[in-house]
């Protein structure tokens, strides 16, 4: 859903896969590694099943789409050495493969925080689950949805504020669910977006939000580190300011972050 054409060998950007109604299948970053090659990074998504769908689409094409089970992705809250914004590090490392010492960087910082993300050979290192759990939770602070099973095929871009992240392009022509995106962004139709909420315990995805007795609108993400617990809703973009609740918890809005669009 977004112009991959743009992108020069070692950048990388936001992207995703629409349905034919403009409703959002998968999320990830996209990397170019050089003219014949891309790579999805994808956080939630379930690399498999997605390049098996993705296979669907291959009529007679010489393009050869597959899982790579040999690399890693690992994170961690540091400034990048080499990447800076949608330019990886180490552009010398191309193509396929990786070698041993090898590592590709990502720069996935935002306001107040510096990350970065390395892809690298597989190790049979643990996941540290706090570390991940900390990661998500910077994720939804700066507005990237992290999507369960449950709330894929339910959102348009516009609906998970994705222009934010620079995410999806309105003149780029001939992809699943365009229509509906340049119909939406040119007519002005987009009623809902993405809001952060802060609650003192962890949130459902899923559930209704509330106010003044009535459903605003659903959380499609949630995350929790320590006492930190956050949501993303998609909310009605105009509303009245009133007292929030999710499963009788009152929950609080906050500014989403910038500084994560590529």
């Amino acid at each position: 859903m977004n112009d991959v054409a743009a992108l020069d060998a070692g950048q990388w950007q936001w992207n995703g896969w629409l349905t034919p109604k403009g409703r959002v299948i998968a999320l990830f970053a996209l990397l170019r590694r050089d003219e014949e090659t891309l790579w999805l990074l994808l956080p939630d998504a379930d690399p498999e099943t997605l390049a098996a769908r993705l296979r669907g689409f291959l009529f007679r094409s010489k393009v050869t789409i597959t899982a790579r089970d040999d690399l890693q992705v690992s994170g961690q809250f540091a400034h990048p050495v080499t990447a800076a914004d949608s330019a990886a590090g180490n552009p010398e490392s191309n193509g396929i493969t990786l070698a041993a010492d090898d590592a590709i960087e990502l720069d996935m910082g935002g306001e107040g925080a510096s990350r970065q993300l390395r892809i690298s050979l597989a190790t049979d290192a643990d996941v540290d689950e706090t570390a991940a759990s900390r990661w998500q939770l910077a994720d939804l602070e700066h507005g990237l949805p992290r999507l369960d099973d449950s709330q894929v095929e339910q959102w348009t871009p516009q609906q998970l504020s994705l222009e934010r992240l620079r995410g999806f392009s309105i003149r780029k022509g001939c992809y699943p669910g365009q229509e509906i995106v340049a119909r939406t962004h040119f007519l002005g139709k987009a009623k809902r977006g993405l809001a952060l909420l802060e609650a003192d315990a962890p949130v459902t995805v899923g559930a209704d939000v509330i106010a003044a007795d009535a459903t605003l609108g659903r959380i499609v993400a949630s995350a929790s580190t320590g006492d930190r617990h956050v949501a993303l809703a998609v909310l009605p973009l105009e509303h009245a300011a009133s007292a929030l609740s999710v499963d009788g918890q009152p929950v609080r809005e906050a500014s989403l972050k910038d500084g994560l669009a590529r």
